[in-house]
């Protein structure tokens, strides 16, 4: 289970939790533009946009499950275990594999706008990236400082969805989840009138607050829309992990199975105008940076840096 979502200040901002029972060893990996992509069923470039995310990288190749282009553009993918459907390969249709999504966006498309119209075209497929890892089901928000939309492969074709809120969680499909916050159209940040007693003070009553993706979203929009923080850096970033925090998953509270637990294994949060890429750990709360800008961009090589997960006290005294 996961939460992403978008926020704006002065700046662009927008991140995920990652919610599992244990790492693949992610890495905050930089792909520069002159690092050769080929896609599955077809086509590929020496040269694109440069990207920052988190990756897990096999035989050199990045598996990114959030990552922003230079140009602003960003992307998320979060479990869709219950609904996702992929089609088979088709001749005669742009063709593309579920695991290489987001760099097939993120290398080519510089607004949403471009990849809303080119995502409208293609046929998304299960193809995997070999018998080691199989497809996982998925479903995408992408956003820029315009908006966000969701992309859902599902029985009925692929949807594409509008995401007013700025956030995605995972079951059910999103249609479900927006009409959902339908149901908390009283909710509010202020005190409530009360008609029930005098003696009762009840304030911001309604939220829900277990771990469900739909409580999780709620939670999520809610949070983030009634959210005010300062415009600059430091502020906005801050504000974005107190966001995140509303939905965290706390090691004991979640169950998968004997003995196994889902924890927020990494926070992340990434300035998509400036192209830094924030994170915290589940056992490690100090806020990491990495700026795509410090590295060689127009080189051929992905930059990796192991996430930092020790826990980093700062000793006052």
């Amino acid at each position: 289970m996961c939460t992403a979502a978008t926020y704006r200040t002065d700046d662009f901002y927008m991140g995920r939790t990652l919610d599992y029972e244990f790492s693949y060893g992610e890495e905050i990996t930089v792909m520069p533009r002159n690092f050769p992509l080929s896609f599955r069923h077809g086509g590929g470039t020496d040269r694109h946009y440069a990207i920052i995310g988190m990756a897990h990288v096999a035989d050199g190749y990045p598996m990114y499950y959030d990552a922003v282009n230079e140009k602003g553009l960003g992307m998320a993918g979060l479990n869709f275990a219950a609904s996702a459907r992929y089609s088979e390969p088709e001749d005669g249709k742009q063709n593309v594999a579920q695991f290489e999504f987001i760099p097939w966006v993120l290398s080519q498309f510089a607004s949403l706008g471009q990849a809303r119209s080119a995502i409208e075209k293609i046929n998304l497929v299960g193809t995997t990236y070999d018998s080691r890892y199989p497809a996982a089901k998925m479903h995408w928000i992408i956003a820029d400082k315009s908006g966000a939309i969701t992309v859902e492969p599902t029985e009925g074709g692929l949807k594409i969805y509008d995401n007013a809120p700025g956030v995605l969680t995972n079951e059910p499909p999103f249609d479900m989840q927006l009409f959902n916050l339908n149901n908390y159209m009283r909710l509010s940040p202020k005190q409530p009138e009360n008609s029930f007693s005098d003696a009762l003070d009840m304030g911001g009553l309604g939220l829900p607050g277990d771990l469900s993706s739909m409580s999780r979203f709620v939670r999520a929009a809610f949070t983030k829309l009634n959210s005010l923080s300062g415009s600059g850096e430091a502020e906005s970033v801050g504000q974005f992990f107190h966001i995140l925090g509303s939905v965290e998953q706390v090691r004991g509270c979640c169950e998968v199975a004997q003995d196994k637990y889902e924890i927020t294994i990494y926070t992340s949060c990434f300035n998509a105008d400036k192209g830094v890429y924030y994170y915290t750990t589940y056992n490690n709360r100090r806020i990491t940076a990495v700026d795509m800008h410090r590295e060689n961009l127009d080189s051929d090589s992905l930059a990796r840096y192991p996430m930092l997960d020790k826990e980093d006290v700062l000793r006052q005294n």
